[in-house]
């Protein structure tokens, strides 16, 4: 079994509460504390929350190296969801960005 998938798990859920900020930060509020005090932002920092603890959880079994090379794959949850969400361009600097996380990833952990 991966011991290592509640960094995975992690990784995977913070980049959706990043997706949930970025949709509270496009909307207009009546005031400030509606801004900060809505569902998306705290349900958003509940997730990071959650996300961290199973970081926390992850280090218990997996070398802190690892660690690294797991949380770099956040990049491509984000640029995936900015693709599919948000239907964000990917321009040719972001597609060699992402093959030098990619090569990165696997270099390091062969």
């Amino acid at each position: 079994m991966l011991k290592g998938w509640p960094m995975f798990l992690g990784v995977f859920i913070s980049s959706i509460s990043q997706v949930m900020l970025k949709i509270s930060a496009g909307k207009k509020y009546s005031s400030k504390l509606r801004e900060y005090l809505n569902p998306l932002v705290i349900g958003g920092y509940a997730i990071f929350f959650a996300a961290t603890l199973m970081t926390v959880l992850a280090y218990r079994y997996i070398p802190l190296s690892m660690g690294a090379i797991i949380e770099a794959t956040g990049y491509i949850y984000i640029t995936l969801w900015g693709v599919s969400i948000f239907k964000e361009k990917i321009n040719k600097g972001k597609i060699i960005a992402l093959a030098l996380i990619i090569a990165g990833i696997i270099i390091y952990s062969v």
